[in-house]
């Protein structure tokens, strides 16, 4: 059976501004869209591991399954998708707060609320947290835990409320409406995974402004890449609930090397193809809808080629 080829680079001459990302490749058009080409890339550890097939095709179709599906509740960036790789976007502003809802004590960086409660930290992105609280609990409400958006290389700073007006990273109409925004957006990604049998149980939005200065969704929404989706029959507080296990590359290099000093060893095409299986799995459960590959003979660069031949320069 032919294994579908993976996108490791979009570079396509004939688009204009060019700008190439850790997994995204972009191009600014002349009228104000935006061309974003989600490859197969996979980064972790500050670096690229390596190219999982059909990634970028599961991401940009689970993001547009999610954008449709609450788009009655705030604008979002999205003009049309030429390719399942590919969003033509409207180009925004992007406000430099990220937005973290999240409705269970868990995750693992630096940032997350389960780290800082870990470390005795009750007091957090502005709320207190009760004392006898277990690993991945539900909180009583959804919380927005807001960090720096930190740009070329820099790293997230956990902030409050009062920081980011004090600080005027935003305005407090911007903020007011993009907390409104996220807590109906997660409401309803839980609503949706609530349906499919799995926990939503915390993810990130990013927002910008567009020449306006409306405030409108960007990025991704509700993907197994930006989100923590939990299978609910596997939930009990205390324990670590079962998820989709993207992980394999990660943990196959830690492994083997320190990421962040060594040379990465060539991985395996069978730590690969039990990604790609991972990713096709997520998208299917998200949306409950069969994942379509396509035809594996196609290039998947010359395909995207051809489906964005209308915005070529002349």
């Amino acid at each position: 059976m032919p294994k579908h080829k993976a996108l490791s680079e979009a570079f396509i001459p004939e688009l204009p501004n060019y700008y190439k990302g850790k997994v995204r490749e972009n191009y600014d058009l002349a009228d104000g869209r935006r061309v974003i080409i989600a490859t197969d890339r996979i980064s972790a550890f500050d670096r690229i591991l390596a190219s999982i097939p059909l990634k970028g095709h599961v991401l940009t179709q689970t993001a547009r399954f999610q954008f449709e599906q609450t788009k009655d509740i705030c604008p979002n960036h999205v003009i049309e998708y030429p390719d399942p790789n590919v969003l033509v976007c409207r180009k925004l502003t992007i406000l430099p707060v990220e937005i973290v809802v999240r409705g269970y004590l868990a995750g693992t960086t630096g940032t997350s609320i389960l780290t800082l409660y870990k470390t005795g930290r009750r007091e957090m992105y502005g709320f207190t947290l009760p004392d006898g609280m277990q690993d991945n609990e539900k909180l009583p409400v959804p919380i927005i835990t807001p960090t720096s958006k930190a740009f070329d290389g820099g790293h997230d700073e956990p902030l409050t409320a009062d920081e980011i007006l004090n600080q005027k990273l935003l305005s407090e109409e911007q903020w007011k409406t993009i907390t409104t925004y996220a807590l109906k957006l997660f409401a309803r990604g839980q609503e949706i995974a609530a349906s499919r049998g799995l926990i939503l149980a915390d993810t990130k939005y990013e927002f910008g402004t567009d020449a306006e200065g409306n405030i409108v969704l960007a990025d991704e929404i509700h993907t197994p890449d930006s989100s923590r989706y939990w299978f609910a029959d596997s939930y009990e507080p205390g324990k670590r609930p079962v998820s989709f296990d993207k992980d394999f590359v990660r943990n196959w290099v830690v492994e083997r090397c320190d990421p962040y000093k060594d040379d990465i060893p060539a991985i395996p095409e069978d730590v690969i193809d039990a990604t790609t299986q991972v990713y096709i799995q997520a998208y299917e459960k998200i949306t409950d809808r069969k994942f379509e590959a396509g035809d594996p003979s196609v290039d998947p660069l010359e395909r995207i080629r051809s489906n964005l031949a209308k915005y070529f320069q002349r």
